[in-house]
């Protein structure tokens, strides 16, 4: 047996939160022009305060050029994308030369030379480290990201990190408005995570990374998209999105359980990524959970807003330590209309055969 990738530590940071409901009417009421269709959509969001780089209520970029809003995109996230990933390397005892693999993902900025290339210089990772770059991927993509650098440990056995870099608020729409804007502008917020992944064999305790999926409902790609426009990125989401994802997921569900001759209930911990509370609601029903398996994930949706890739790294560093043994299964959603998932086992000292 080769042993595992685990997640041995992780690392975040964010911009100043604003309260949600102080956003809607200091900004947004005016903005949507007091619309009450975009007033209860923000008021169901379950979302109590938000993180923002560029707070609309301070500096509204609405207008903006999307060659601004990318401007300001490195100049906001490459300190964020730093605090992050200094902190986890610290957690994990990592010094940033012993980093074989640097991921980054985002789908809410773009520069050449990235996010990669500066947060490996700036915290004095080696000349010869391996940069991935993730981009335009969505909220899911913190999960292929984490396959990726599960590939490189396994392989390599040198440890990888892994960061999620998320800025929305760069991408506030001009009018005219809709209800998808609506909802996105309700929902979305800024924030950055984390990890660091190492062999389990030189690791002592955190996740072990058992198995990642990804399903793709091609039928479906026109019900979520992140269009490039002349005024940043503009969503569209279909009210049809939590009755997809539902009607998705248990077959992504069973593809990582039934192979490992698991059944849903032998998942105690489930980190549902809070695209929306009906998301949550939708996968609490088909999967019959109690309210404590998604309070994790309701809990950052309230705190946090949907920080798109970055939001299901912050569920799963609220969950731990995870006992061990204990399995976790983290879900992600977003355009394709894409369904991923990763189970993860709580572990300790050297990783035993399943």
């Amino acid at each position: 047996m080769t042993g595992l990738a685990r997640i041995i530590a992780f690392g975040q940071s964010t911009p100043p939160a604003y309260d949600q409901i102080k956003l809607w009417t200091d900004y947004y009421a005016d903005h949507v022009g007091h619309d009450g269709v975009a007033e209860r959509v923000w008021r169901r969001a379950d979302v109590r305060t938000r993180h923002l780089t560029a707070c609309p209520v301070y500096e509204d970029v609405c207008r903006w050029s999307t060659a601004q809003r990318m401007r300001r995109f490195l100049d906001d996230a490459l300190p964020l994308a730093k605090e992050a990933v200094g902190s986890a390397l610290v957690a994990a005892t990592v010094i940033p030369e012993g980093v074989g693999l640097l991921a980054t993902v985002s789908c809410t900025g773009y520069a050449n030379p990235g996010l990669d290339v500066h947060v490996a210089k700036d915290l004095g990772m080696r000349p010869e480290v391996r940069r991935l770059a993730v981009g335009h991927m969505g909220c899911y993509a913190a999960i292929p990201g984490l396959a990726v650098a599960t590939d490189y440990v396994t392989a390599q056995r040198q440890p990888a990190v892994l960061v999620c870099t998320e800025l929305p608020s760069l991408h506030v729409q001009p009018p005219p408005h809709d209800t998808q804007q609506a909802v996105a502008h309700a929902l979305f917020a800024d924030a950055c995570a984390a990890v660091v992944l190492a062999p389990s064999q030189i690791a002592s305790e955190g996740l072990d990374v058992i198995a990642v999926e990804t399903l793709t409902d091609v039928g479906s790609t026109a019900d979520m998209t992140w269009d490039i426009t002349d005024h940043g990125f503009r969503m569209t989401l279909s009210p049809r999105v939590p009755t997809l994802v539902a009607r998705n997921a248990p077959t992504l569900v069973n593809r990582l359980l039934t192979e490992r001759g698991l059944v849903p209930d032998d998942v105690r911990h489930w980190a549902i990524h809070p695209g929306g509370p009906r998301i949550i609601d939708k996968l609490q029903e088909v999967f019959s959970l109690g309210d404590v398996q998604v309070e994790r994930s309701r809990d950052i949706l309230s705190r946090y807003g949907n920080c798109s890739s970055a939001t299901i790294l912050l569920i799963l560093a609220s969950m731990c330590p995870v006992p061990v043994g204990d399995y976790v299964l983290a879900m992600a959603f977003g355009p394709g209309l894409t369904v991923t998932g990763a189970l993860l086992q709580g572990a300790a000292e050297a990783s035993r055969s399943r």
